[in-house]
């Protein structure tokens, strides 16, 4: 498998990684030496691909004699804790996983790094490390700040992170109920929500599709893996909101007739809520993140194994799977922050990003992909890479106002779904407060 890769770097971090130099003979070793006996403070989620690192973590201390200690949260319990930690002169976090929500609130407050710096010396930065192999996607949805837009390369773009536990969205569906009934797999949204009612024709009992729909972050984010595909967004160029276009309408319709159709409780659903009716057959369909693939296939957790297959976010309008997840940074306030660019680099090396998506985590890498053993270990990884064409760093703007919008958007798809709102009425509203919020933080000053 081959997977192309587009030319999303900004100019500033392409140039800013050429000036890495050759390590001398043994400097590979040495380079550790200055840092050998420091404890490294990091915080990292409750997540698939972190429980994967967990794993691998241990070779770091002992390849380099430098200490990990892990502070490990539920995602949004992290993002509080952040808050606080990062507030302060001196911070408890030499590294942090954060949630790409949180990219443009940390960057906006001067609270990460610029990692240019470290790339350009030459006594920290491996001239192995192949940042062209990182995915582009992922790196400018993840990690990139500054360019278009204010989170999108450019050429006034700078790297504040690297995608560590990045995601993109599939369709997995019962291959054994699909067959049963001769269904084809949904290519396209018209495909897949005929196919979503079709099931509780044909399976009694079972839902069309597990959906994401609880009031808050979680309907937001449903709705807003619908708009992209059916060639909708939530700014224009001029950042005026045109959510509730004709496209925004269509999103919301295909999100209700989703839920609908779903299986039972489907409006309380978070992500793990979605998946656990999936993978224990109340639903013969499921479209979020990679993430989630590891955990349909554990004999542990899923009475599923072996009867799922694989395809691509279907096409609206155009392709367009969902980028998010979760990437690495070092804080402004971190006291260990050369050593904390070491572990960050060996996390997210080739050797390493291999290393841990055999144990289950989400690559970083197109080379990961691509390789043999994780495909035959994991056949699905095919699939996971083909979507990254279509991967879309712009399916939600990443900026400051974003959390206030965001949390609007849910509370009123979650009045669409469970109190018979009308979706064009809806976002309206949405539209009307998005302006007012964006007027109050500047955006029309030039206009």
């Amino acid at each position: 498998m081959k997977v192309t890769k587009t030319n999303v770097w900004s100019a500033a971090i392409a140039v800013s990684l050429t000036y890495t130099t050759a390590y001398a003979d043994g400097h590979t070793a040495d380079v550790y030496a200055p840092y050998e006996g420091t404890t490294l403070v990091v915080n990292f989620p409750a997540h698939p691909h972190y429980n994967a690192v967990l794993e691998v973590l241990p070779e770091f201390t002992e390849q380099t004699g430098i200490e990990v200690e892990v502070d490990q949260l539920q995602y949004l319990r992290m993002r509080e804790r952040q808050t606080l930690e990062l507030t302060k002169d001196e911070g408890d976090y030499d590294l942090i996983s954060y949630v790409v929500f949180s990219k443009a609130d940390y960057v906006f407050a001067d609270q990460l790094e610029n990692l240019a710096k470290y790339f350009m010396n030459p006594r920290l930065a491996d001239p192995n490390y192949d940042a062209g192999d990182l995915i582009d996607g992922y790196v400018a949805n993840i990690g990139i700040a500054g360019g278009e837009k204010g989170y999108l390369p450019g050429p006034t773009g700078s790297l504040f992170g690297i995608p560590f536990g990045s995601e993109t969205s599939v369709l997995a569906y019962r291959k054994d109920i699909f067959e049963k009934h001769g269904i084809d797999v949904p290519e396209t949204y018209d495909d897949l929500l005929e196919v979503a009612c079709l099931i509780p024709e044909v399976e009694p009992g079972m839902g069309g599709m597990a959906s994401r729909a609880a009031s808050g972050h979680q309907a937001s984010h449903a709705f807003l893996l619908h708009l992209a595909p059916l060639g909708g967004r939530v700014f224009d160029a001029e950042w005026n909101p045109i959510i509730n276009s004709p496209e925004g309408v269509a999103a919301a319709n295909a999100l209700k007739t989703i839920v609908d159709c779903g299986p039972e409780g489907g409006t309380t659903f978070g992500p793990a809520e979605a998946a656990a009716a999936f993978q224990q057959g109340q639903a013969a369909m499921f479209m979020d993140s990679i993430a989630f693939a590891a955990g349909f296939e554990d004999p542990s957790r899923s009475t599923v194994v072996g009867n799922v297959g694989y395809a691509l976010h279907p096409e609206g309008v155009r392709r367009g799977s969902q980028t998010g997840g979760f990437g690495i940074g070092i804080p402004s306030n971190a006291q260990n922050k050369e050593a904390a660019f070491l572990l960050m680099q060996w996390l997210t090396s080739k050797e390493q990003d291999l290393a841990i998506a055999l144990a289950g985590g989400n690559p970083s890498r197109f080379s990961t992909y691509e390789n043999a053993e994780l495909n035959e270990k994991y056949p699905y990884s095919a699939t996971f890479g083909e979507a990254l064409k279509y991967a879309d760093p712009d399916w939600r703007p990443i900026i400051p106002t974003w959390g206030t919008i965001n949390a609007d958007i849910g509370t009123t798809m979650s009045q669409v779904l469970t109190e018979g709102l009308d979706p064009q009425e809806a976002l309206d509203g949405v539209a009307e407060r998005a302006r007012a919020t964006m007027e109050e933080a500047g955006y029309y000053t030039w206009q």
